[in-house]
Protein backbone atom coordinates (compact mmCIF):
# COMPACT_ATOMS: atom_id res chain seq x y z
CA UNK A 1 0.00 0.00 0.00
CA UNK A 2 2.74 2.45 0.83
CA UNK A 3 4.47 1.97 -2.44
CA UNK A 4 1.33 2.80 -4.21
CA UNK A 5 0.71 5.95 -2.41
CA UNK A 6 4.74 6.83 -2.73
CA UNK A 7 4.77 5.66 -6.34
CA UNK A 8 1.66 6.38 -8.35
CA UNK A 9 1.95 9.29 -10.91
CA UNK A 10 -1.33 11.37 -11.23
CA UNK A 11 -2.05 12.68 -14.47
CA UNK A 12 -4.96 15.38 -13.84
CA UNK A 13 -6.55 16.73 -16.99
CA UNK A 14 -8.57 19.82 -16.91
CA UNK A 15 -11.01 21.60 -20.16
CA UNK A 16 -11.78 24.45 -19.94
CA UNK A 17 -12.57 28.21 -22.17
CA UNK A 18 -13.67 31.14 -20.69
CA UNK A 19 -13.52 29.69 -16.93
CA UNK A 20 -11.86 32.66 -15.09
CA UNK A 21 -14.70 32.76 -12.52
CA UNK A 22 -14.59 29.09 -11.45
CA UNK A 23 -11.23 27.81 -12.15
CA UNK A 24 -9.54 29.03 -9.13
CA UNK A 25 -11.65 26.95 -7.02
CA UNK A 26 -10.83 23.54 -9.32
CA UNK A 27 -7.16 24.75 -9.30
CA UNK A 28 -6.65 24.88 -5.20
CA UNK A 29 -8.13 21.61 -5.05
CA UNK A 30 -5.76 20.04 -7.04
CA UNK A 31 -3.12 22.00 -5.11
CA UNK A 32 -4.70 20.67 -1.73
CA UNK A 33 -4.05 17.29 -2.59
CA UNK A 34 -0.58 17.69 -1.88
CA UNK A 35 0.44 15.77 -4.10
CA UNK A 36 4.04 15.77 -5.97
CA UNK A 37 4.28 12.52 -8.16
CA UNK A 38 1.56 14.44 -10.94
CA UNK A 39 0.78 16.48 -13.66
CA UNK A 40 -2.11 18.47 -14.62
CA UNK A 41 -2.82 18.99 -18.34
CA UNK A 42 -4.96 22.01 -18.90
CA UNK A 43 -6.77 22.19 -22.08
CA UNK A 44 -7.79 25.64 -23.16
CA UNK A 45 -10.11 26.16 -26.04
CA UNK A 46 -8.52 30.17 -26.15
CA UNK A 47 -10.12 31.96 -23.26
CA UNK A 48 -10.02 36.00 -23.45
CA UNK A 49 -11.39 36.01 -20.47
CA UNK A 50 -8.15 35.76 -18.10
CA UNK A 51 -8.58 32.52 -17.73
CA UNK A 52 -4.83 31.67 -18.75
CA UNK A 53 -3.84 34.59 -16.79
CA UNK A 54 -4.78 32.51 -13.66
CA UNK A 55 -3.64 28.91 -14.70
CA UNK A 56 -0.22 30.63 -15.30
CA UNK A 57 0.16 32.14 -11.70
CA UNK A 58 -0.69 28.37 -10.70
CA UNK A 59 1.52 27.13 -13.04
CA UNK A 60 4.01 29.25 -11.25
CA UNK A 61 3.80 28.33 -7.98
CA UNK A 62 3.16 24.90 -7.58
CA UNK A 63 5.62 22.12 -7.46
CA UNK A 64 4.69 19.84 -9.99
CA UNK A 65 4.36 19.98 -14.21
CA UNK A 66 1.92 21.97 -15.29
CA UNK A 67 1.52 21.28 -19.34
CA UNK A 68 -1.07 24.24 -21.00
CA UNK A 69 -2.71 23.86 -24.50
CA UNK A 70 -4.12 27.25 -25.46
CA UNK A 71 -6.36 26.81 -28.92
CA UNK A 72 -9.19 26.71 -29.94
CA UNK A 73 -11.50 23.01 -29.57
CA UNK A 74 -14.06 20.91 -31.27
CA UNK A 75 -15.70 20.92 -27.83
CA UNK A 76 -15.55 19.56 -23.99
CA UNK A 77 -14.71 15.98 -25.48
CA UNK A 78 -12.05 16.78 -27.83
CA UNK A 79 -10.27 18.88 -25.36
CA UNK A 80 -10.39 15.95 -23.31
CA UNK A 81 -8.89 13.41 -26.40
CA UNK A 82 -6.05 15.99 -26.01
CA UNK A 83 -5.37 16.11 -23.12
CA UNK A 84 -5.40 11.88 -22.59
CA UNK A 85 -2.94 11.91 -25.69
CA UNK A 86 -0.46 13.97 -23.39
CA UNK A 87 -1.20 12.07 -20.10
CA UNK A 88 2.20 9.95 -18.79
CA UNK A 89 0.71 9.38 -15.55
CA UNK A 90 -0.56 5.59 -14.15
CA UNK A 91 -3.96 7.51 -13.37
CA UNK A 92 -5.89 9.70 -14.87
CA UNK A 93 -8.24 11.73 -13.68
CA UNK A 94 -10.27 14.56 -15.61
CA UNK A 95 -12.15 17.55 -13.58
CA UNK A 96 -13.97 20.17 -15.24
CA UNK A 97 -13.07 23.74 -14.93
CA UNK A 98 -16.22 24.68 -12.62
CA UNK A 99 -15.78 21.41 -10.65
CA UNK A 100 -13.34 20.44 -7.18
CA UNK A 101 -11.81 17.24 -5.57
CA UNK A 102 -12.20 16.63 -1.97
CA UNK A 103 -9.27 16.97 0.04
CA UNK A 104 -8.55 14.06 0.17
CA UNK A 105 -9.28 12.61 -2.82
CA UNK A 106 -6.07 11.42 -4.56
CA UNK A 107 -5.46 9.55 -1.21
CA UNK A 108 -8.35 7.55 -1.64
CA UNK A 109 -7.51 6.68 -5.12
CA UNK A 110 -4.39 5.64 -4.96
CA UNK A 111 -5.48 3.46 -2.02
CA UNK A 112 -8.18 1.84 -3.75
CA UNK A 113 -6.28 0.92 -6.67
CA UNK A 114 -5.95 -2.97 -7.42
CA UNK A 115 -2.93 -2.86 -9.88
CA UNK A 116 -5.37 -4.27 -12.42
CA UNK A 117 -4.29 -2.94 -16.03
CA UNK A 118 -7.89 -1.89 -17.03
CA UNK A 119 -9.23 -0.45 -14.00
CA UNK A 120 -11.72 2.52 -13.35
CA UNK A 121 -12.03 3.78 -9.85
CA UNK A 122 -14.77 5.96 -9.08
CA UNK A 123 -16.46 7.04 -6.06
CA UNK A 124 -19.42 9.88 -4.80
CA UNK A 125 -20.13 13.02 -5.69
CA UNK A 126 -21.55 15.94 -4.47
CA UNK A 127 -23.45 18.68 -6.73
CA UNK A 128 -23.89 22.00 -5.84
CA UNK A 129 -26.23 25.19 -6.86
CA UNK A 130 -24.19 27.89 -6.08
CA UNK A 131 -23.19 27.73 -2.20
CA UNK A 132 -26.27 25.52 -1.86
CA UNK A 133 -25.67 21.41 -1.72
CA UNK A 134 -28.20 19.83 -3.63
CA UNK A 135 -27.24 15.98 -3.23
CA UNK A 136 -24.78 13.44 -2.36
CA UNK A 137 -24.86 10.77 -5.35
CA UNK A 138 -23.11 7.18 -6.12
CA UNK A 139 -24.02 5.51 -8.58
CA UNK A 140 -22.94 1.43 -8.57
CA UNK A 141 -21.07 0.40 -11.61
CA UNK A 142 -23.51 -2.77 -11.46
CA UNK A 143 -26.51 -0.61 -12.48
CA UNK A 144 -24.34 1.33 -15.19
CA UNK A 145 -27.25 1.41 -18.16
CA UNK A 146 -29.17 2.87 -15.59
CA UNK A 147 -26.95 5.85 -14.25
CA UNK A 148 -23.71 7.30 -15.33
CA UNK A 149 -20.55 7.24 -13.34
CA UNK A 150 -19.41 10.75 -13.27
CA UNK A 151 -16.32 11.59 -14.58
CA UNK A 152 -14.50 14.30 -11.98
CA UNK A 153 -15.47 11.24 -9.69
CA UNK A 154 -13.29 8.66 -11.63
CA UNK A 155 -9.67 7.77 -12.63
CA UNK A 156 -8.54 5.29 -15.11
CA UNK A 157 -5.46 3.52 -16.26
CA UNK A 158 -3.81 4.58 -19.38
CA UNK A 159 -4.66 1.46 -20.84
CA UNK A 160 -8.29 1.99 -20.64
CA UNK A 161 -8.22 4.52 -23.17
CA UNK A 162 -5.14 2.61 -25.51
CA UNK A 163 -7.39 -0.64 -25.85
CA UNK A 164 -10.61 0.76 -25.68
CA UNK A 165 -10.62 3.99 -27.43
CA UNK A 166 -11.22 7.71 -26.35
CA UNK A 167 -14.06 10.04 -25.87
CA UNK A 168 -16.38 9.93 -29.41
CA UNK A 169 -16.36 13.60 -29.93
CA UNK A 170 -19.99 13.37 -31.74
CA UNK A 171 -21.64 13.47 -28.62
CA UNK A 172 -22.14 16.51 -26.96
CA UNK A 173 -22.46 15.81 -23.07
CA UNK A 174 -23.10 11.81 -23.05
CA UNK A 175 -19.77 10.40 -24.38
CA UNK A 176 -18.21 9.63 -21.04
CA UNK A 177 -21.12 7.65 -20.41
CA UNK A 178 -21.11 5.51 -23.81
CA UNK A 179 -17.12 5.46 -23.29
CA UNK A 180 -18.23 4.05 -19.38
CA UNK A 181 -20.53 1.37 -21.24
CA UNK A 182 -17.77 0.28 -23.43
CA UNK A 183 -15.22 0.07 -21.04
CA UNK A 184 -17.71 -2.30 -18.49
CA UNK A 185 -18.52 -4.51 -21.93
CA UNK A 186 -15.11 -5.27 -22.78
CA UNK A 187 -13.83 -6.13 -19.29
CA UNK A 188 -12.50 -3.27 -17.27
CA UNK A 189 -12.07 -3.50 -13.31
CA UNK A 190 -14.68 -1.34 -11.47
CA UNK A 191 -13.45 -0.27 -8.36
CA UNK A 192 -15.95 1.96 -5.81
CA UNK A 193 -14.74 4.16 -3.06
CA UNK A 194 -17.68 4.79 -0.74
CA UNK A 195 -16.30 8.17 -0.09
CA UNK A 196 -16.91 11.67 -1.69
CA UNK A 197 -13.93 12.22 -4.38
CA UNK A 198 -16.07 15.48 -6.16
CA UNK A 199 -17.87 18.18 -5.57
CA UNK A 200 -19.39 19.32 -9.13
CA UNK A 201 -21.93 22.33 -10.09
CA UNK A 202 -25.17 21.90 -11.70
CA UNK A 203 -25.64 23.83 -14.80
CA UNK A 204 -23.96 23.08 -18.46
CA UNK A 205 -24.80 20.83 -21.25
CA UNK A 206 -24.68 17.62 -18.99
CA UNK A 207 -27.62 19.31 -17.23
CA UNK A 208 -29.57 20.07 -20.23
CA UNK A 209 -32.16 18.51 -22.46
CA UNK A 210 -30.09 18.05 -25.01
CA UNK A 211 -27.85 15.86 -22.71
CA UNK A 212 -31.41 14.52 -20.98
CA UNK A 213 -31.74 13.20 -24.98
CA UNK A 214 -28.42 11.73 -25.38
CA UNK A 215 -28.53 10.01 -22.49
CA UNK A 216 -32.01 8.52 -22.99
CA UNK A 217 -30.93 8.01 -26.54
CA UNK A 218 -28.00 5.63 -25.22
CA UNK A 219 -30.20 3.72 -22.59
CA UNK A 220 -32.83 3.10 -25.06
CA UNK A 221 -30.56 1.81 -28.03
CA UNK A 222 -29.20 -0.52 -24.63
CA UNK A 223 -32.51 -1.82 -23.83
CA UNK A 224 -33.40 -0.13 -20.95
CA UNK A 225 -35.98 2.07 -21.91
CA UNK A 226 -38.84 1.48 -23.97
CA UNK A 227 -39.48 2.77 -27.24
CA UNK A 228 -42.58 4.37 -26.07
CA UNK A 229 -40.90 6.31 -22.71
CA UNK A 230 -38.12 7.38 -25.15
CA UNK A 231 -40.09 8.95 -27.76
CA UNK A 232 -42.51 10.61 -25.19
CA UNK A 233 -39.40 12.00 -23.06
CA UNK A 234 -38.04 13.15 -26.08
CA UNK A 235 -40.80 14.47 -27.63
CA UNK A 236 -41.21 16.47 -23.89
CA UNK A 237 -37.93 17.96 -24.18
CA UNK A 238 -38.21 19.33 -26.84
CA UNK A 239 -41.54 21.16 -26.24
CA UNK A 240 -39.79 22.53 -23.29
CA UNK A 241 -36.64 23.98 -25.20
CA UNK A 242 -39.35 25.41 -27.64
CA UNK A 243 -41.19 27.16 -24.74
CA UNK A 244 -37.76 28.40 -23.19
CA UNK A 245 -36.78 30.04 -26.97
CA UNK A 246 -40.05 31.74 -26.97
CA UNK A 247 -40.29 32.77 -23.55
CA UNK A 248 -36.07 34.32 -23.31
Amino acid sequence: MENKTNDLKMSVITPCFNSASTIGDTLDSVEAQHCVNMEHIIIDGASTDGTLDIIREYSDRVPYEVKIVSEPDGGIYDAMNKGIKLATGDLIGIINSDDRFAPNAFDLIKNAYTGAEHEIIYGMIRTFDGDRLKTMEFYHHDFLLDRMINHPGSFITPACYRDFGLYDTSFRSSADYAWMKGAMDKGAVFTPIYEVLADIRLGGMSGSNTGFRETLKLQYEWGRVSRARYLAYTFKSRIGDLYRRLHH
